[in-house]
């Protein structure tokens, strides 16, 4: 089972606590009916005692437990501060130590909006990417020049400390977080129930100290850039093994070694990504992307994308559709 926690404090935005909570434990609902109906994921709301919170909208919030009675967690939330943080940031100095240590053991530290002060006040930013409210980008700064302001990413990620810069994103980032706890299918099914049409992919917003080829396998680096050019072109592992001076089951072993998926596992997700794409920006029919993308039968696709994404490829287009947008990269 999973462990999450958020702190909450007087000066606390609730959706930025709600938001993730909502979607770990839809998570946990959907991963637990394929697990004997175990829940897979335990929440924890900790405040600096036990009595009723009233947060700065005026709702009311009970915390589980006060903060030093937190166990060891998989995901600490920092929330978002309303408006200026400076003020909680002083009551909060307590707590520093605290979040310090949970970044020590590994847990993953995600603060929301201007709570990225918190992390940096503890020093766990120095050198560090990091984004915050873009309100505050300035006085962020100039408090702390030692952080690398990622300004132009509204999620960046450095080791176990992540940061994002609205309650939008942050529900991004939870999409995220639960791919890496239960797959893809869960994730994708996650991101479908709460609002597909507005959602940025996680790679695409974030910012990350360690890219997704991030491995000491010269060889294997080349195989990935392969079949990323040739996404559109029949693929024969044998064949690609043979340019690299390899036999195929070396290349196998050490594509999964580095990876942790076989070449054609890697392929087709390079190819349902594209596709998903194709369909997000582009008005190309069916047919038309199943050949962009290396697919001869479109139903072959359309069953594998459901497969992945929880919906047709048509239904799909339709969802975001809706609200799509897209990010200027820089």
């Amino acid at each position: 089972m999973q462990t999450a926690a958020a702190l909450l404090f007087p000066d606390a935005l609730a959706t930025s606590v709600t938001l993730p909570m909502e979607i770990l434990q839809a998570a946990s609902q959907l991963t637990s009916t394929q697990r004997r109906g175990q829940a897979q994921v335990r929440t924890l709301l900790a405040g600096q005692n036990r009595r009723a919170l009233r947060l700065a909208s005026g709702l009311r919030v009970l915390p589980d437990l006060p903060f030093e009675a937190l166990p060891e967690l998989d995901l600490l939330i920092l929330p978002a501060i309303w408006r200026n943080p400076l003020p909680t940031l002083q009551l909060a100095q307590p707590l520093l130590p605290l979040i310090s240590e949970f970044a020590a053991s590994g847990t993953r530290i995600c603060s929301v909006g201007t709570s990225s002060y918190l992390l940096a006040e503890a020093g766990l930013l120095d050198g560090r990417p990091a984004t915050t409210h873009w309100h505050y980008f300035d006085r962020f700064q100039r408090r702390y020049p030692a952080v690398d302001l990622k300004a132009r990413h509204l999620i960046t990620q450095s080791d176990n400390i992540y940061c994002v810069g609205s309650v939008n994103s942050i529900a991004d980032l939870m999409v995220h977080v639960v791919e890496d706890w239960f797959g893809s299918r869960v994730a994708r099914a996650i991101e479908n129930q709460f609002s597909p049409e507005i959602r940025q992919p996680f790679r695409e917003a974030a910012w990350q100290d360690a890219p997704l080829t991030s491995h000491h396998d010269e060889q294997v680096l080349e195989a990935q850039q392969y079949l990323q050019e040739h996404l559109a072109n029949p693929v024969a592992v044998g064949e690609l093994a043979a340019t690299l001076g390899l036999s195929t089951r070396s290349l196998n072993r050490r594509f999964k070694n580095a990876t942790g998926k076989t070449p054609l596992d890697y392929l087709a997700n390079l190819r349902m990504a594209e596709a998903r794409e194709l369909l997000r920006h582009s008005n190309l029919d069916i047919g038309e992307i199943c050949w962009r993308v290396g697919l001869q039968d479109a139903g072959y696709f359309a069953r594998r994308f459901r497969e992945q994404f929880g919906m047709t490829p048509l239904h799909y287009r339709k969802a975001v559709r809706g609200k799509l947008f897209a990010l200027a990269k820089p």
